[in-house]
């Protein structure tokens, strides 16, 4: 196995030179550190990737594949390019504006983690799973902090949880106690990579110290109170585990806000979409319509209205989104032809 390969490197991804390549295994706002497998750099960006960088998806982000310019002797480098991605888990950036954010790239698996405590928001793990499966990976649910929990609400948060997670894993935790890791780790092979997602004071960097056996990420008690945590990771990176796997941590989000999910919100309903397809009527709005299956699960309690409820309403996020989204690709695309415009201008009165 050459160095490239221990960091998840395969024969699908082409590229001439493996010499050129390194993955970027941690983003601390514009600064990247990169391995090739071998040896770690702290890089920046070239002039050119600068020049022709359009969005911020443009940009490098945890477990990207990059092609660089090495600077052995200094331990830097300059990064020309990134490859093409298999996976990218993106989410709207927090505040006002309408962009994208890329939390990790070319994972395997999405280890969605959240706490068996009174913070359990299943309609949150709803919001996951649909950017899981857009994102080209596959999900899959932690419940830590077991150790904290009695059988029977281990039990019952369980069986609220698989109503979400229709075919979707669920391993139940304990970092402390170590009892699940086991489990957990059939879901990290060798060279495979995965990322911890999920909210504040959910045990994800306890979780990272216990799968390496060592203290590398800083932890802090959640408030008894309310069951929430403030996040200790303050930014991305990638580890080793002693497995070989690689995996992805990331500062916890205090909410999940969709970018695109179009495509795979019939795979995270895939029991509201069935109903549905059941209807009388093709164009049925689920509403007073005579025939209508979704309803009459409703009525018996076959379907929760609240995880119908979720179904529309992460519809009609997706509708808001996407409709800002093509405002702003319009608004930009005409400030492009505005400025390519004025420099033609500038060039003509310059002669």
């Amino acid at each position: 196995m050459n160095h490239i390969e221990k960091l998840g490197w395969d024969s699908s991804i082409q590229h001439e030179d493996n010499n050129k390549l390194a993955r970027v295994i941690a983003v601390q706002k514009n600064s990247y550190r990169i391995s090739d497998g071998e040896m770690e750099y702290f890089s920046h960006l070239s002039g050119k990737f600068m020049n022709q960088a359009y969005s911020s998806l443009d940009f490098p982000a945890v477990g990207d594949w990059v092609e660089v310019q090495k600077l052995a002797d200094e331990q830097k480098a300059v990064i020309n390019r990134i490859l093409p991605r298999k996976s990218k888990f993106v989410r709207q950036a927090a505040g006002t504006k309408t962009e994208a954010q890329i939390v990790a790239a070319n994972m395997d698996t999405v280890f969605i983690v959240n706490s068996l405590n009174h913070d359990l928001n299943v309609r949150r793990i709803e919001r996951y799973i649909l950017s899981t499966y857009e994102s080209g990976a596959s999900p899959v649910i932690v419940l830590t902090k077991k150790d904290e929990s009695t059988p029977e609400d281990i039990i019952r948060i369980t069986a609220e949880v698989e109503e979400a997670a229709i075919g979707v894993p669920i391993v139940c935790i304990s970092s402390i106690t170590g009892e699940g890791i086991e489990e957990l780790l059939t879901y990290l092979p060798d060279r495979k990579t995965a990322a911890l997602l999920g909210s504040s004071g959910v045990g994800k960097s306890t979780l990272v110290n216990a799968l390496l056996g060592e203290k590398v990420q800083e932890t802090k008690d959640i408030r008894e109170a309310d069951s929430k945590g403030r996040h200790t990771t303050t930014h991305r990176e990638m580890f080793t585990l002693p497995n070989g796997a690689l995996l992805i941590d990331t500062p916890g989000m205090r909410e999940l806000q969709l970018w695109d999910g179009d495509g795979a919100i019939d795979t995270t309903f895939q029991d509201v979409e069935a109903l549905a397809d059941e209807c009388r009527f093709s164009d049925c709005q689920h509403d007073t319509e005579p025939g209508c299956r979704v309803q009459e699960a409703m009525d018996s309690d076959e379907l929760s209205e609240e995880r119908f409820e979720s179904y529309l309403k992460l519809q009609r996020e997706l509708a808001y989104e996407k409709r800002k989204q093509d405002q702003k690709v319009r608004l930009e695309e005409k400030n492009k032809w505005k400025k390519i415009s004025k420099d033609m201008k500038n060039r003509y009165k310059a002669r």
